[in-house]
């Protein structure tokens, strides 16, 4: 059932403290077992064989010599899975197509770009496994390739799929093309509103793919039996979305797919897609055997999806005082090889913090020979955002206004209608706004080459389907069954706390725990920020269905109504002296007796979250550019943030923190280098250069709590926002410390060098 709770505003005991993490000492000792972990008897080790072409067709595949290896027993290619029809599903905030995805696991009629898969092997050890992919051989007829979006929107591009014709235009073209679809969204008057301002800036900025960079590589382990029925063990933010996938993908009965999710050492986005759970699956159906699958670094940089790279035209017009009148954007988003970009997420984000009547977004969608795209934290908002929230800074100089003010001036509210639909509620943008006037971060003086840069970030968040039970143990104490993927950490304390608040325990009687696929009803992914406000309304009405029943239990042991019971501080208590003068039953008290008054205690929650509020965070920033060496310091970083209510707060400070060093990453050091052919340069985190403590200085945060009505505890997502602002942040500094401004990113030394030797040569502005 679609579900709304209302935000109860009530003294909490346990919400908004900080206890300690029931995942915590499992991690610290390395007892947890992520995906490379499991091991199952007799299993084999499987390997990919990944093209080393940008583009080509495959025109034959020899396994012959690989299946006559020693200790090979089995190998999967192109012929082993089934073709798949054109259609369309939800994969977190990216719609995948299974025509597609199916090519994307296992190469067809042509390899799309550096790594594309094109057989698999399964063997006794991974040696032997490393041997026989040396063994296979394939026949290619390498083509021309294309990298960039706006290289592949040229008449004479290479075309990568013959019989792609661009959707959302009309006429609909006749001829096929790297642009797969176009997204629009308007509102009001654009050329109207730019005929009324007294300033228009038009600027073009460019973003290159950046990976997650989650720690830990993706893995799988499935066990095929012989009765038809598939366990597969895998790092994954959502099991019963690989289950769908893979049931869809290989042709089976869902309920013959048990897939039990592992730790996740990071996704951000980047686990909710299958890569290796099908291969597994089908060499396990091969070689009667459990297959365990684990993608080396490279692998993961070659063949999983990084988030798009983009070229954007932003244009802005306003009064001279500072009211923006007009605003409008074209997004040229690669999707990588398949089309599928977050340019429809990004078009959404674009200009949405600010009260506009007259927006114009376009968001072209484009098809380049790269790896298939996925999701990476708010995807695509911090690229647009980029090219909006520098204009914003430039204006601000233009206009002699304070860049806090004039975002003020303009700033969304209760009330404002987004030109993609939805009116706001209760927000907390100019709340943010107003609390960074008065940091003291801005009162921190600055010296030579240094600079100060503001920018914000807006994420819609979503809801969607959860499920949850909820046991009460015979001794008192809770345990949670959760279907949703604890992905950074700290999900399953704030799970814990508002069951503990609830049903008035302490938080350390309630034990939550994931559930694998055959425990649960279906879930959606642990994405767009959904997952402590969709499980968290779960798991209230979960408590609240228990707490009902312990009522019921308690005025059956005092043989009374049970509109005579009431719920208080963990006990059931008569509701007035009329009832009776009872002693008050704890949570223990009920369980030792249920199996006399009824069997097990339990509530359930199956439900389809609906209300997530939307979150909005403003950055401060300061940097040191050093003008010998193009280096950009971070000196101090300040992220303020509404959070609609902090669960954890120690847990929502370190969202803002690990967006913000992610961002700041983004900014400075992060892109995919192909050279000529099309071949990724830095597979590695040797030269992918993610930061690093020394590369950053401690994130400061703010919390500001404006309650999300729409539920319980007024939660709102608060994973996607921290990430969006850093790279306007920066870059608006780099140009208050050295008067340059940077349109690309990233800002690393080899570019803001040239950017200043251009400057004194008058080339640079």
């Amino acid at each position: 059932m679609a579900t709304m709770l209302k935000y109860e505003d009530k003294d909490l005991k346990v919400v908004g403290t900080r206890p300690i993490r029931p995942d915590g000492v499992d991690k610290v000792t390395g007892r947890a077992r992520y995906g490379a972990d499991i091991n199952l008897p007799g299993q084999l080790y499987g390997r990919v064989v990944r093209s080393p072409h940008a583009h080509a067709r495959v025109l034959a595949i020899r396994t012959d010599k690989a299946e006559a290896l020693k200790g090979v027993k089995a190998v999967v290619t192109r012929d082993d899975f089934p073709e798949m029809p054109i259609e369309y599903a939800a994969a977190g905030e990216l719609i995948v197509n299974f025509r597609d995805v199916t090519r994307n696991m296992m190469a067809r009629e042509k390899v799309l770009y550096d790594g594309h898969p094109v057989a698999a092997v399964a063997a006794t050890s991974d040696a032997v496994a490393r041997q026989a992919v040396k063994l296979i051989e394939v026949d290619y007829e390498v083509l021309p390739h294309v990298i960039d979006p706006v290289d592949a929107l040229a008449e004479d591009a290479p075309l990568l799929h013959e019989e792609q014709i661009t959707e959302g235009v009309d006429p609909a073209p006749e001829k096929p093309s790297n642009l797969a679809k176009v997204f629009r969204f308007a509102k009001g008057d654009v050329e109207k509103g730019f005929a009324e301002a007294d300033l228009v800036i038009e600027r073009e900025f460019n973003t290159k793919p950046v990976h997650q960079g989650y720690i830990e590589p993706q893995a799988s382990l499935a066990s095929y039996t012989e009765d038809g029925q598939v366990e597969v063990y895998t790092a994954t933010q959502g099991h019963f979305v690989i289950r769908a996938q893979c049931a869809k993908l290989l042709q089976m009965d869902i309920s013959k797919i048990r897939v039990i999710p592992t730790e996740l050492g990071g996704g951000f986005g980047g686990k909710n897609n299958v890569y290796l759970e099908p291969l597994a699956i089908v060499l396990s159906k091969k070689s009667n055997r459990p297959v365990k699958m684990t993608m080396s670094r490279e692998d993961v940089f070659r063949a999983t999806g990084p988030t798009s790279g983009a070229h954007t035209r932003i244009k802005i017009g306003c009064r001279k005082d500072g009211r923006i009148v007009a605003a409008e954007a074209e997004l040229d988003f690669q999707a990588g090889a398949f089309a599928g970009s977050s340019v429809p997420m990004a078009s959404m984000c674009t200009f949405t913090r600010y009260d506009l009547e007259n927006v114009k977004v376009t968001g072209n969608d484009i098809t380049v020979n790269r790896p298939k795209v996925a999701a990476y934290r708010a995807p695509g908002a911090p690229i647009s955002i980029f090219g909006v929230e520098s204009i914003l800074d430039e204006m601000a100089i233009e206009l002699d206004i304070d860049p806090i003010q004039l975002r003020l001036r303009n700033a969304a509210k209760e009330g404002t209608q987004t030109y993609y639909g939805p009116t706001f509620g209760p927000i907390g943008y100019e709340d943010t706004l107003k609390r960074a006037v008065e940091h003291p971060h801005l009162k921190e003086p600055l010296g030579p080459d240094q600079g100060r840069g503001i920018a914000t970030g807006f994420w819609f968040n979503i809801g969607k389907e959860t499920t949850t039970t909820l046991n009460v143990n015979e001794d008192g104490t809770v345990t949670v069954i959760l279907g949703t993927i604890d992905v950074a950490g700290g999900s399953r304390a704030a799970m814990a706390m508002m069951v503990a608040e609830e049903l008035g325990i302490d938080v350390d009687k309630v034990r939550p725990q994931i559930g694998d696929t055959q425990a649960l009803g279906f879930n959606f992914v642990t994405a767009g920020s959904r997952g402590t406000f969709a499980s968290g309304m779960a798991v209230t009405v979960a408590a609240r269905k228990a707490i009902d029943v312990m009522r019921e239990r308690a005025a059956r042991t005092w043989d009374v109504p049970v509109d005579g019971v009431v719920w208080e501080d963990g006990h059931a208590r008569p509701a007035s002296s009329n009832v009776g003068e009872f002693e008050p039953l704890s949570i223990a008290d009920i369980a030792r007796k249920s199996g006399m008054t009824g069997g097990a205690i339990a509530g359930h929650a199956e439900i389809t979250a609906e209300g997530a509020g939307p979150g909005f965070g403003t950055h401060i920033v300061d940097v040191e550019v050093d003008r010998k060496t193009g280096l950009v310091k971070i000196l101090r970083y300040t992220v303020i943030q509404d959070t609609g209510k902090a669960i954890h707060p120690a847990y929502v400070e370190g969202q803002f923190q690990g967006g913000a060093v992610q961002g700041i990453g983004w900014a400075l050091n992060e892109e995919y280098i192909y050279d000529e052919n099309g071949t990724l340069q830095n597979p590695g985190f040797l030269d992918y250069r993610v930061p690093v403590a020394s590369d950053v200085p401690f994130i400061g945060t703010e919390i500001v709590e404006v309650p999300n009505p729409n539920h319980p505890y007024g939660v709102r997502g608060i994973g996607e926002v921290p990430i969006i602002p850093p790279i306007a942040a920066i870059s608006n500094a780099i140009h208050d410390a050295i008067g340059i401004r940077l349109r690309e990113q990233p800002m690393s030394p080899p570019k803001v060098l040239k950017a200043i030797r251009e400057a004194g040569n008058g080339a640079a502005g």
